[in-house]
């Protein structure tokens, strides 16, 4: 699973999703279905935006979480 941090980093930046959405020049939208969590998938051009605007890496918004693999599986 992909966790998406984007509401932390808002959160202490004290910006609303208008605001990163004008300074990245990325649609309300998209930043809203990032910040929300539901979004299935993000262009690198978006990323490239807002690890600009936030002066942060790639992993400072978006986080990797192994899913569990169930028992019967690991055996094969």
């Amino acid at each position: 699973m992909i966790r998406c941090h984007l509401s932390r980093l808002m959160g202490e930046k004290k910006v609303r999703v208008a605001d990163v959405a004008r300074a990245t020049g990325l649609h309300r939208g998209t930043i809203t279905l990032l910040y929300e969590e539901t979004a299935v998938r993000i262009e690198l051009d978006a990323m490239n935006r807002l690890c600009a605007y936030f002066g942060c890496r790639v992993e400072d918004i978006f986080e990797y979480i192994p899913e569990a693999v169930p028992n019967s599986e690991k055996a094969e």
